[in-house]
């Protein structure tokens, strides 16, 4: 049997074992959030796989008007406001990221999965992640991720020795070649925050799977652990760390299933 892993839910175990037991345990489905239009940013995503991935290469770089072509391409869901400020954003990245340069190169991928495998003490773990775009370095792979959101947020240490982990191993299984650079494009304000990738990740991911993997399969109580994630947690009214009568969990969710772990 092959455990699936990905950094989004092994953080959210980290995070709190209770809601990742209602998650990922239970399924019980989140309660939504009112919030920021992820429509903008799934249009923006789908736009620059589509700048990069549908450019013929024949001249050096690409005009503006291409850029404005693919946008438009997924726009059917927003509001004119959405799609001027979109277009804005893409113009930005354009002048700083594409305009500028003497020729753009192919990329490796847009908007791929790849997995990877890890075999611990006669344990096979599958693991996985996803990327916006995948480039060639000189000595390896630089792997892309836009974000849409408004604010930067920063990630801790613990997040990014994850993430650089796993897409160091799975991308060195997939393409045999090391990921060199993690670089995150802020779309709104231009910023690039890079982090470099070394064996070293690679080592640290191995030592996480394994030990998380046990302490999972060991897993009874999945107490709570409180703090500044609870505000925004789509479970508070199953918790009871947060309510004195907390609502019981639907019968059909209350299947246990076992380790599944998905590192993203």
């Amino acid at each position: 049997m092959s455990y699936h892993l990905s950094t989004a839910k092994l953080h959210f175990y980290r995070q709190c074992p209770q809601a990742y037991y209602f998650r990922y345990e239970c399924h019980l489905r989140p309660t939504a959030f009112g919030g920021g239009p992820a429509e903008m940013g799934t249009a923006l995503h789908q736009a620059l796989a589509k700048i990069y991935q549908d450019w013929h290469y024949q001249d050096p770089v690409p005009s503006v008007d291409w850029v404005d072509h693919c946008w438009h391409q997924h726009t059917t869901d927003l509001t004119p406001s959405q799609i001027f400020e979109g277009q804005a954003i893409l113009r930005r990245y354009y002048r700083t990221f594409i305009g500028n340069r003497s020729v753009l190169n192919r990329p490796v991928a847009t908007e791929g999965k790849v997995q990877g495998h890890l075999s611990i003490n006669n344990l096979e773990f599958s693991l996985s992640g996803r990327y916006d775009r995948l480039d060639w370095l000189s000595d390896g792979l630089e792997l892309i991720d836009y974000k849409s959101s408004k604010a930067v947020k920063e990630m801790s240490p613990d997040q990014i020795t994850l993430q650089l982990g796993l897409y160091y191993l799975a991308l060195e299984q997939r393409y045999h070649q090391r990921l060199k650079r993690l670089s995150i494009i802020y779309l709104r304000s231009g910023q690039v925050v890079s982090f470099d990738a070394t064996p070293f990740h690679k080592e640290q991911i191995e030592a996480s799977v394994c030990n998380l993997a046990m302490r999972l399969r060991a897993e009874k109580t999945w107490e709570p652990q409180m703090g500044d994630h609870c505000h925004r947690c789509p479970y508070l009214s199953y918790c009871p760390a947060h309510q004195p009568q907390p609502q019981p969990i639907p019968k059909t969710s209350q299947r246990f299933q076992g380790l599944q772990l998905a590192l993203l």
